[in-house]
């Protein structure tokens, strides 16, 4: 049975150009980084070269890229750091943020030291911005602004200059988790009002266990793990070589066939939307999803029966790979909490379908066919 994989907002397929890339330094250029000899300068010039080329595609100071583990590692190191070394006392966040935020925000802001606060959400699931400029104009306290770029789950995009011109107004940090759009989107970090932003290598056809932070040069944080001083002394340990040239190469391969890749993803898509709403009686679409939205994402709705309460296993047996909502909770189904924030309707099943290059019409047409007899 040949698999569908509708699940790329989850994870996507390893290029094989960024294999290749990877493989040398598995094998024969082994060197720890540390090292002073030959073998370990090969590795350390690989991680620096790799590092120029990730800033220099996000239009950003090779000194203000750190390889961390990923998005998780990213997003919990801004939030900390903001709070212990920029003298943050109030996070403003949303509720549709993912775990790896959400579960940060309410660890650190949940003492006497440290609040917490969400910002509105409009009906079509975006930030209310008229309510982050009234929370962050109350505050006296410096405060922490983390808000994710795109939405992992519905795919609706922040207008991440506007909110990061509020934050430069009420002088407060601003983090945002990119994961969904570093390698999907051109990102100009020089032009964007950004302190903080989270990218993972996995999202965009690159290997897994290996993300960026991003740390603007105006601020200045202390070391978020101790040891040998890796990382310019931010991130001891010693570094995931292959992982940090797979990230380079992927995001290098993802920005160059950018406009061809997006435009083919998007008209998937928007075939997709066209194919249900002709099919499926009933269907719904959460969020934004033909406005500023993910060009990769689409979040469905469809009417609750006891046959579509099982669509996700459903689909699994046929060979069908789509999800629910995130698939970052270690298998643990208890429905989405970015559906119950935007749209808590018990008479709805969502299915989230995200797309890679590497999907097809015949594969729409496929899925639609069997979502026909399962709904």
């Amino acid at each position: 049975m040949n698999r569908i994989y509708f699940d790329n907002a989850a994870t996507t397929a390893l290029d094989k150009d960024v294999l290749d890339a990877m493989l040398p330094y598995m094998t024969t250029q082994f060197g720890n980084p540390s090292s002073i000899y030959s073998y370990g300068r090969e590795s350390r010039l690989a991680i620096e070269t790799a590092r120029k080329s990730v800033a220099k595609l996000l239009n950003a100071h090779p000194g203000e890229i750190f390889f961390t583990s990923g998005g998780t590692e990213s997003n919990n190191t801004a939030i900390s750091c903001a709070i212990k070394d920029l003298d943050c006392k109030h996070i403003i966040s949303s509720a549709i943020e993912h775990h790896a935020v959400l579960h940060t925000v309410e660890h650190y802001g949940c003492g006497e030291k440290v609040t917490r606060s969400f910002v509105k959400l409009l009906e079509s699931g975006h930030v209310d911005l008229a309510d982050l400029e009234e929370q962050l104009a109350t505050h006296e306290e410096r405060c922490l602004v983390s808000l994710m770029h795109a939405n992992n789950e519905i795919g609706n995009i922040l207008d991440i200059h506007a909110v990061g011109n509020l934050c430069k107004k009420y002088n407060a940090i601003f983090h945002s988790d990119c994961v969904q759009t570093v390698g999907h989107y051109h990102l100009d970090l020089r032009e964007t009002p950004v302190h903080f932003i989270s990218g993972a290598g996995h999202k965009f056809h690159g290997p897994k266990g290996i993300g960026i932070l991003y740390v603007n040069d105006n601020i200045k944080i202390k070391p978020f793990i101790f040891g040998g001083g890796q990382e310019r002394n931010m991130r001891a340990g010693t570094e995931n070589l292959y992982g940090i040239v797979g990230f380079a190469k992927a995001l290098e391969m993802a920005m160059t066939n950018h406009d061809a890749d997006s435009q083919y993803i998007q008209s998937l898509k928007d075939y997709m939307i066209e194919q249900l709403q002709q099919h499926i009686d009933g269907v719904q679409l959460n969020g934004d999803q033909q406005g500023k939205c993910l060009y990769t994402v689409l979040s469905a709705a469809f009417p609750k029966t006891e046959k579509s309460e099982m669509i996700l296993f459903n689909l699994d047996m046929q060979g069908i790979c789509v999800s629910g909502g995130s698939a970052c909770s270690s298998g643990a189904d208890q429905g989405s909490h970015v559906i119950r924030a935007i749209n808590n309707n018990p008479n709805l099943v969502t299915v989230r379908f995200s797309f890679s290059k590497h999907n097809t019409k015949e594969e729409v047409d496929a899925v639609i066919v069997k979502l026909k007899e399962h709904i």
